[in-house]
């Protein structure tokens, strides 16, 4: 991806993924809250999204795994392999990361309830 030119616009956002459960759901970038199961989320042409962090809390008092991966066009990217979560746990992802257009995350957990905060940066040259 090369570098927009011009003007542009940046903001910082938040997404909430409500009650996740045992499936896959892609993160939504627009400020919205994604759909529970939806996969089709994909960070829009001349946008990069830098992902400050994420947590998932465990509700329903079940230890469960979760799993956070990207998918670039042409591979999935592991970030997170069943990574222990015991029941009412909150796990916290602080590293930062860039996305590209035509770029998805996708959270999956092996069961149960959990709810997932996290915040973002939107440059958006569109």
């Amino acid at each position: 991806m090369a570098i927009p030119s011009g003007t542009g616009t940046e903001v910082l956002r938040r997404g909430f993924i409500n009650t996740q459960q045992t499936d896959v759901t892609a993160f939504l970038w627009n400020g919205s809250n994604p759909t529970l199961g939806n996969e089709t989320y994909t960070v829009p042409a001349n946008v990069i999204i830098t992902l400050i962090s994420f947590f998932v809390c465990e509700t329903a008092g079940n230890a469960e795994t979760l799993s956070v991966y990207l998918y670039d066009g042409a591979s999935n990217i592991q970030w997170l392999q069943n990574q222990a979560l015991a029941a009412k746990e909150t796990f916290v992802w602080n590293m930062k990361a860039v996305l590209i257009g035509g770029d998805k995350l996708f959270i999956y957990l092996t069961a149960g309830d959990c709810d997932v905060y996290y915040s973002y940066m939107t440059q958006d040259w569109s």
